[in-house]
């Protein structure tokens, strides 16, 4: 018999397997699709040597993840890079606010009145962030605190909504940028928490950067996957799971899966029904002759460009696809271009570019014309550089990724309290009414994004429970 049986070969899962491996556990991993790596694979997805990232493609919670942090990942083959800038928002007439890991330089891209109120913000964190960091991504209490003052002081900053922190700033643009970066997460600006959410993207930018993964975001994925062959797991694709009996037998299930596909397969009735999906995204990746021409040159050097042309604009687009029915008719989009750090991404003279936008969950329209309509506000001449497109809405997404239940790549909203109590109102989220199974999913804390934390954590709840039996 073995010890643990992990459902699903993302990074929360493979993190997980990872963690119990490490500790003398026996381990196998069962994956539905025939390759490894949830939201961090890597696809030719539109033209031969053009190598894409269906989902996650920039990282700077990756990079800045203690759970990563503390394995040997770069001997498996992951390596980390940086554009000159990690991010850039570009506005209509041709300038635009950096986020640099430079906090001096981020301060004064935002106007002299914002530079001196944005370094107070930041730096009495940035000298903690480490520890700040695993705190922060831990919760709730599955390690106590290292430096609760900290974490403290980052909770009064950060859990009111994000508008409130706003208020700080006099001008436009230190106020849109910030609203972008709170827009990752696709949360309404005034959510509760919002605030930490775009300090903690603002944070990990200073201390590390949004760096990609060299050859693209299955690296991550095929690395974990290697390190764990080391220590003695197994890996099974093509293995689809539709309930508990379909498994070895084993000690413990830990399940990098959507709660309801959980439920479903342990058999735990209604347990997550009140659950909450959030929006979708409509996505598309691009082979593009040349880079994208942006008028603004720090976007030209950024690894991700974020577009949306104000506060207002944003907060509207977001406000939209939280409803069902149209997508909004000016979507705020996250880009991604891979080829400014990493050349290997596409043929020589070509580029690789990723970008979405969010629409009401389940959507079933085409946001292509919208996207590309932002797009050339900012970078006039972008449809003349596109070779082809690989369009994916919310079916597409989540007939590739069960995990993105309508489209929604945050495996669940991250509004009210379900940003920080997820998948349910418990400081025991991992855990589920069956003794034997847990949950290691995004829609566990510390909720979406390529970082490992959430397998991480329910490891350490899973190997609690092996000890005890």
């Amino acid at each position: 018999m073995l010890d643990a049986v992990v459902v699903g070969a993302g990074p929360n899962g493979l993190t997980a397997a990872v963690e119990l491996a490490r500790r003398g556990f026996s381990v196998a991993v069962f994956e539905a699709n025939d390759t490894i790596g949830g939201g961090a694979r890597t696809e030719e997805l539109t033209l031969p040597g053009f190598r894409h990232d269906p989902c996650s493609a920039a990282h700077p919670l990756g990079i800045n993840s203690p759970a990563f942090r503390a394995l040997p990942l770069e001997r498996y083959g992951l390596e980390w890079l940086h554009a000159d800038l990690p991010m850039a928002h570009p506005f209509p007439d041709g300038t635009a606010a950096v986020l640099s890991r430079s906090v001096a330089e981020t301060a004064a891209s935002f106007g002299p009145r914002d530079a001196g109120t944005y370094r107070r913000l930041v730096e009495p964190f940035l000298h903690r962030w480490d520890t700040l960091a695993r705190d922060f991504m831990s919760l709730p209490l599955t390690t106590l605190p290292r430096d609760p003052v900290t974490l403290a002081r980052f909770g009064l900053v950060g859990l009111p909504p994000s508008t409130w922190l706003m208020r700080r700033f006099r001008d436009e643009r230190a106020r849109t940028l910030f609203a972008g970066l709170v827009a990752h997460v696709i949360a309404p600006l005034s959510g509760l928490g919002t605030g930490a959410v775009g300090l903690v993207f603002a944070l990990a930018a200073h201390a590390r950067g949004w760096p990609v993964a060299r050859g693209g975001s299955q690296s991550i994925s095929d690395a974990l996957a290697a390190y764990l062959k080391d220590l003695g797991g197994t890996v099974h694709t093509d293995y689809p799971v539709k309930r508990l009996d379909d498994l070895p037998p084993a000690r413990a299930y830990v399940f990098d899966t959507s709660p309801t596909a959980l439920a479903r397969i342990a058999g735990l009735g209604r347990y997550y029904d009140h659950y909450r999906y959030g929006a979708g995204v409509f996505k598309i990746d691009y082979a593009l002759d040349g880079p994208v021409p942006w008028t603004a040159e720090e976007a030209r050097v950024a690894g991700t460009v974020q577009i949306g042309a104000n506060r207002g604009e944003i907060d509207t687009a977001l406000r939209a696809a939280a409803r069902r029915g149209r997508a909004p008719e000016r979507p705020f989009l996250i880009t991604v271009q891979p080829g400014v750090a990493d050349p290997t991404r596409a043929p020589e003279g070509k580029q690789v570019f990723w970008a979405y936008g969010h629409v009401p969950n389940g959507w079933q329209g085409d946001l292509t014309d919208a996207m590309e309509r932002q797009l050339e506000r900012f970078a006039p001449g972008f449809r003349d550089r596109v070779l082809a497109r690989a369009v994916a809405g919310p079916p597409q997404l989540a007939a590739r990724n069960a995990n993105y239940v309508g489209g929604d790549i945050a495996s669940g909203a991250v509004s009210g309290l379900q940003l920080l109590l997820r998948p349910r109102p418990t400081l025991f989220p991992y855990r589920t009414p069956h003794p034997a199974v847990f949950i290691c999913s995004s829609a566990t804390p510390p909720g979406p994004g390529v970082h490992g934390m959430s397998g991480h954590n329910a490891a350490k709840a899973v190997w609690r429970r092996l000890r005890q039996t």
